[in-house]
């Protein structure tokens, strides 16, 4: 609660907090069944938080990055999947919002229809490819005509894609060595979702792969080329992945808390949070908390309170790092202290476990992060000097 700054961001957490606790009672079930979580859907859509980071001026409520990582992490702490989910169709709207580079037609029809509860997302891995991140080019064609765009291709880890209204596509455009960014209505002739998702991290993502073949769209469709500049920005709505897993852990944490306050074995004389192992996990807990927490808010605070946001590639790609590895060792030591029981398939802290390790995939990775630092420590000494 010392992250918050206002009633309003307090008001809105508790009415995000209610849902987040819904929608922990249902995860069992969401996993068990192998479904996506349509239920949780619906509930975000019908209490606005799909319009959370759409600006006010567009029908939104205008939420600011801190205020969009505060809400995710409460999020999280019911439901992992349905955070992440969320993330990044919200992450999506910050950065467009921001930048507003579409022709203005398509930008007020697509966030119109954010407004009314549409869901966007990119689609932009491939198998061949790996991580957009990493620099590949996508495999996926993109085909101009007289009067039209043909898209043809597969995209992989395409999450909530069960969910989706639109899918914002990058591909390669024939006959050049540009890559281009195209917008593809779901429902359009040769979109279809091939059900692929079989991870046992982030179960209920939906993250399947999006088939397109020889889909036909507008010209006006294709939103933007995919230039250096852009490849080089700085993106700190992708500070919304490590705020999930900081819910997740924080979720590890009050389980594990409560699990400790209330077992009492036979053998002692109290619960086990008095004993001295108990309660050095404990404390190791809310120490990797505090530091993740301050490291997250600290640079997203920043991050709006500067015009030099381009150096801020470092200290977005530290947090990430810091506050996702952070959160796997909360919550392994959670399972530590409520012990075997942990690894019961009825127990959340097995699916927390399998859930935050799923953030070592997500952009950047932490070898990525290593050497970025590496580099800029070295081209801060050139200017130093």
């Amino acid at each position: 609660m010392v992250f918050l700054k206002s009633q309003k961001q307090r008001n809105t957490l508790q009415e995000i907090g209610k849902m987040a606790d819904e929608f922990g009672k249902r995860a069992l079930y969401y996993e068990q069944q192998q479904q996506f979580p349509f239920e949780n859907m619906k509930d975000l859509r019908n209490q606005g938080y799909t319009t959370l980071t759409l600006p006010q001026s567009l029908g939104g409520q205008g939420a600011t990055l801190y205020e969009f990582l505060l809400m995710q992490e409460r999020l999280a702490q019911g439901c992992g999947s349905t955070a992440l989910g969320m993330g990044w169709h919200l992450g999506c709207v910050l950065d467009i919002c921001e930048d507003n580079n579409w022709e203005k037609d398509v930008y007020h029809e697509i966030m119109n229809a954010v407004k009314n509860g549409a869901l966007l997302n990119r689609a932009a891995t491939e198998r061949a490819t790996g991580s957009p991140t990493r620099g590949g080019k996508p495999e996926t064609t993109a085909t101009e005509h007289e009067d039209h765009w043909v898209i043809h291709g597969r995209k992989t880890f395409t999450t909530l894609a069960p969910a989706l209204d639109f899918y914002l596509v990058s591909a390669s455009i024939t006959g050049s060595e540009e890559v281009g960014d195209f917008l593809i209505h779901k429902g359009t002739k040769g979109v279809s979702i091939d059900e692929t998702w079989d991870s046992i991290a982030m179960q209920s993502t939906g993250s399947h792969d999006l088939v397109l073949d020889n889909v036909k769209i507008d010209k006006r469709y294709f939103l933007e080329t995919i230039g250096p500049k852009r490849k080089m920005k700085a993106n700190a709505w992708l500070l919304h992945i490590p705020a999930c897993y900081l819910g997740i852990a924080q979720a590890a944490r009050t389980y594990a808390l409560n699990f400790a306050s209330s077992y009492q074995p036979n053998s002692i004389q109290t619960t086990i949070s008095e004993l001295p192992n108990v309660r050095r996990l404990i404390g190791e807990i809310e120490l990797e908390l505090k530091q993740a927490r301050h490291m997250l808010y600290s640079v997203a605070e920043k991050w709006e309170n500067t015009s030099d946001r381009e150096s801020f590639k470092p200290e977005l790609a530290a947090v990430k790092h810091t506050v996702t590895n952070n959160a796997i060792s909360i919550v392994d030591k959670a399972m530590r202290i409520v012990g075997a029981r942990s690894l019961s398939a009825k127990n959340p802290l097995q699916r927390y476990y399998r859930d935050v390790r799923a953030g070592l995939h997500n952009p950047p990775m932490d070898d990525a992060t290593i050497a970025l630092l590496a580099q800029s420590a070295l081209d801060g000494l050139k200017t130093d000097q």
